[in-house]
């Protein structure tokens, strides 16, 4: 898709797009860089007001996994509004505003287009030191993998649209899903030993891991039986309430991927579950990896669960291992 785009020989970029990251990364001075993403995507779940949470802090979950801090926001809003009220579209407006102040960032505008089906996003500035970017392509061998959130909202919120989801079910989805990365952010500046980071959304821990494999040149080694999942999910996943998603995100990785031992199917499934603002996946070295796990638990993170650990590059093709 990008082969046709003039590549930037500019020293300034620090990130662009060669790694598949999350965001890209500008150097102002010496001591600031602009961290730029945008994200956008229909509803998933039926409230506006979370609606408007969950994808405000998608979109700027990417700062934080650039090792950035968001400074301002534009809103993006596609809009039937010959077809629906705008209060609706005003409560979505607020509960972006909402994830945005928790974020200590200002919505400064916007842009909203007429579209037959409603999407809500935004784009987010954020700024870091240079020397403190962040990315997914810095993973070592000997690093731990550490999960910052529970898997399975692509189940979870592809059920409720068929109204059937428990409220269990939703309710630990969404809680999961407003939660800003920010408290990640947070346990790594603390622990100390954090060499790669990356958030998982809809690519699913299976692409975002194999673009962080592929960026570090090493392969990683993710143990199903450790992942951890929402409430629930297992039984939707055992309704097949997959996202159209998880098909193209086991293609995307099926080259680079090498199975080990009899899996779990459920939890093979969830491996490629797309997810909507996802967890942080942290790759740190295992001598701080009992300090990070504390400092998420005390900053209140989802979950602080050891996923896997990272290997040198087990042979060109193999940029994932999956174990039971």
């Amino acid at each position: 898709m990008l082969r046709n785009v003039p590549r930037t020989d500019d020293s300034n970029l620090l990130v662009g797009t060669e790694t598949h990251d999350d965001a890209g990364v500008y150097r102002l001075t010496d001591e600031i860089a602009l961290v730029q993403t945008i994200d956008f995507f229909p509803p998933v779940v039926n409230d506006p007001f979370v609606y408007g949470q969950i994808a405000a802090a998608n979109a700027l979950s990417d700062v934080y996994a650039m090792g950035g801090t968001p400074r301002t926001a534009l809103n993006l809003v596609g809009y039937p509004d010959d077809r629906l009220s705008l209060d609706w579209l005003g409560e979505i407006l607020r509960g972006g505003a909402d994830r945005c102040t928790a974020a200590g960032a200002v919505v400064v505008g916007g842009h909203t287009v007429r579209d037959v089906e409603i999407k809500f996003g935004l784009a987010v500035t954020g700024v870091v030191h240079p020397r403190k970017v962040l990315t997914n392509a810095g993973a070592r061998p000997g690093d731990v993998l550490i999960l910052t959130k529970p898997l399975g909202t692509g189940f979870v919120t592809t059920a409720h649209k068929a109204n059937d989801c428990s409220e269990e079910s939703l309710r630990a989805a969404c809680s999961s899903m407003i939660q800003l990365n920010h408290l990640g952010l947070q346990a790594i500046e603390e622990s100390g030993g954090v060499h790669g980071v990356t958030d998982i959304t809809g690519f699913g821990l299976a692409g975002h891991s194999f673009e962080m494999a592929e960026g570090s040149g090493v392969t990683l080694d993710i143990r199903l039986g450790q992942l951890p999942l929402l409430a629930g999910v297992e039984e939707l996943v055992r309704k097949r309430y997959l996202t159209r998603a998880s098909a193209t995100n086991a293609q995307y990785v099926a080259a680079g991927l090498r199975i080990e031992g009899k899996l779990d199917p459920l939890r093979h499934e969830v491996f490629y579950d797309a997810q909507t603002s996802g967890g942080l996946l942290i790759s740190i070295d295992p001598a701080r990896a009992e300090a990070l796990i504390r400092s998420l638990k005390e900053h209140g993170a989802m979950c602080a669960s050891l996923v896997g650990e990272v290997l040198p590059r087990q042979d060109p093709g193999t940029a994932l291992v999956l174990r039971p």
